[in-house]
């Protein structure tokens, strides 16, 4: 008989028991760690795996590479315009610009 052992997962005040194996499976979902070019629906799918508690803003930061300015960035375009935010051709049009530049 097999035990499945578990692992505890913190989301604000909220603690989920996740099973390891089902953890591994989510995890499995997600863009691999080698990923180099970020096209918007999978920085959305990291950014929900934050937000879920599946990975922690450091984890995601380490295991894809990227600058806490960067995922920040990410956070904050998909919160203020949504899934188009995200869009890499489209940045220009969502970052606010320093005063004084056009």
């Amino acid at each position: 008989m097999s035990q499945s052992t578990a692992d505890f997962s913190t989301s604000g005040d909220q603690v989920k028991i996740i099973r390891l194996s089902d953890r591994q499976k989510e995890m499995d979902k997600l863009p691999s760690a080698m990923t180099r070019r970020w096209v918007m629906r999978r920085k959305a799918q990291v950014v929900a795996a934050v937000r879920g508690g599946l990975l922690t803003f450091e984890e995601a930061c380490e295991r894809y590479h990227l600058s806490e300015e960067e995922f920040n960035s990410w956070i904050n375009l998909l919160d203020q315009h949504g899934l188009r935010g995200l869009r890499a051709t489209r940045v220009q049009e969502y970052r606010t610009q320093p005063s004084g530049h056009k």
